[in-house]
Parts: structure tokens; sequence; C-alpha cells
């Protein structure tokens, strides 16, 4: 893991609204880290590194925190991110360890072209693995190259990277392949049409 994925943490002593919005004013992100049956703790993160870490990397990202001088490795669990201002609100972290698994939803990308005649639709655009939290995929790749009419691509039959394993159900429907719809004439083409038949 590389060292841009380190922060620097600091342990929050004040709560509430108030304590939130202080914080967000001076550049830092309130976030919550718990698991492996610790008390949460609550940290203050600087708000510009960590959106520029998940920027690069994506929200399955492993976190190299250094609170008050001791290391831990942390997963992003949820980010709460404004509606309009678009800074992160508030985030969620979960403890790791070297060597441990970790369930994380990962981006489907569709590749390649499907028969000529079919089109491809997009059921679901994230596949739930089983990974080690710190060999996360960034995406796991379906090509469509060639698929005719009537393909499915399920859960359980997706080539996963790795030493990744699926905690999805093997019957979830990631891609279809149907036929495309005859092109609808342009709706001026249909108002002219109408308009000869009633002169």
């Amino acid at each position: 893991m590389s060292d841009d994925n380190r922060l620097v943490a600091s342990t929050r002593s004040e709560f509430g609204k108030g304590a939130a919005r202080r914080a967000r004013r001076d550049g830092q992100v309130p976030a919550v880290l718990y698991g492996h049956g610790t008390d949460p703790q609550h940290l203050n993160l600087p708000a510009r590194d960590f959106a520029s870490i998940l920027r690069a990397h994506g929200t399955n990202v492993v976190i190299n925190l250094d609170i008050d001088g001791k290391d831990q490795l942390a997963l992003t669990k949820s980010i709460v991110v404004h509606p309009i201002r678009r800074h992160i609100e508030h985030a969620d972290l979960l403890i790791v360890k070297k060597g441990e698994k970790v369930s994380v939803e990962v981006r489907i990308v569709v590749t390649g072209n499907a028969a000529p005649g079919a089109l491809v639709t997009e059921e679901t655009n994230t596949i739930k693995l089983e990974v080690d939290a710190l060999d996360i995929p960034e995406s796991v790749e379906v090509s469509v190259e060639g698929a005719e009419v009537g393909t499915q691509f399920l859960a359980g039959a997706v080539a996963l990277p790795k030493g990744a394993t699926l905690a999805d159900d093997a019957e979830l429907l990631l891609v279809n392949v149907v036929a495309a719809q005859a092109a609808e004439p342009a709706a001026g083409e249909e108002t002219e049409a109408a308009a000869g038949a009633e002169a």
C-alpha cells in the first residue's frame, strides 16, 4: 500500500452538530472508526487529503491512519456527501488487519460489443465480493463481445479477480442482452405525414 493513502487523524472530544460544523469549517471531516470489538473512535480527518485519496482510489480504499502516533489500517465503509456543496460531511471507517478478508461492493465495467441487433442493459452496476483487505480490485469486467440476444450474464459466471470470492447471489443478473427495438419515426416525420393526410 502506498504512502499516498496515509492520513494523520486527530481524536475528537466534541460531539454533535455544532462540533461537526466547526470541524468542517476548520478543513476537517468528522469520522467514526469501529470494528474488531473495539469501542468506536471519533476522529477528525484532513478533508482535502481524504478527498484526494477517494478521488484517486475510489471509496473501497484502505487508508493508513496515524492516530496520535499509532498506525491503524481502515477501510472506508460509508461516506456522506453534501448534496449541493459536494464536500464530505461524514465518514464511517472500519478497522482492518493485514491478511483479513472484507466484504466490499465493486464496480462492474461492461466491455466489448454485442451481436448486431442486440442491446446491452446493465441490471446492476456493482457486485459484492469477499477479498483481501489490502487487495481490493477497482472493478470487475464483464465482456459482452459477440453476445447474442437472450444472453444473460449472472454473478456466478463472471471471472473474478485472483483471491476474490463471490459474496452475492450467484443467480444475480448483472447484464442482459435483449433485442434492440425498431427505431420509431421521428416526431417531425409523423407531423408531416399527418399534415399530408389532412391536405
